[in-house]
């Protein structure tokens, strides 16, 4: 073997070795549309028992997971609403579904579904684009993009999950996506008339 054969030998075997690492960091990237965005700004499900990491957690793999805020400069306000994308894929060997969603920290007062979410072996799901059927409804406190959640995903096999994600700004790739309507709408007042006060004609006498 010549020297520039075992060069390229021993660059492609390095490349394997840090396909994972690699995986992991690419995962962030949205599964759907493959663009990219900064890594902070999404979490991946990833365990780690202090010397290795593994990416999924019983049978389930989240390569992105985010909540998504105001626009770049706005804030949601408290008591309002912030939807939850998710893309999902069931790596085990029979269906599952997601249950539910549950806010584990109070920071939200209540989690609105569209139902449970199947989750066939190995196709990617998610939870609607560009508009999401998981919203997390009566926030406690303003929302300016950059906090973090805590949520626990409810899963029929794999049991409940607990995530950490991050409210991201909705700007850049993004920007697409709907944002949640408000928890409580402004009222609106409808027009009302007033029924008319005018004396009713007396009729004069007549001599």
């Amino acid at each position: 073997m010549t020297s520039t054969s075992r060069r390229r030998v021993i660059a492609v075997t390095a490349l394997l070795a840090a396909a994972p690492a690699l995986a992991a960091c690419g995962a962030g990237a949205d599964a759907n549309t493959s663009n990219a965005y900064a890594p902070t700004e999404a979490h991946v499900l990833i365990d780690s028992n202090g010397t290795a990491k593994t990416y999924g957690r019983n049978g389930i793999k989240i390569p992105q997971a985010f909540l998504l805020g105001p626009d770049s400069g706005a804030k949601i306000a408290a008591g309002g609403s912030i939807p939850l994308y998710l893309s999902m894929v069931n790596y085990g060997t029979t269906a599952d579904s997601l249950e539910g969603v549950a806010v584990a920290d109070q920071s939200a007062a209540s989690v609105k579904t569209g139902g449970a979410i199947a989750l066939p072996p190995g196709k990617l799901v998610n939870t609607g684009r560009p508009t999401s059927t998981v919203i997390l409804e009566g926030t406690q406190k303003p929302l300016l993009g950059g906090e973090s959640i805590a949520v626990t995903l409810k899963f029929a096999n794999a049991g409940d999950i607990n995530m950490t994600i991050p409210v991201i700004t909705r700007s850049r790739e993004f920007s697409s996506l709907s944002p949640a309507p408000s928890a409580v709408p402004s009222a609106t007042p409808s027009a009302t008339t007033s029924p008319s006060t005018s004396p009713s004609a007396t009729p004069s006498a007549s001599g």
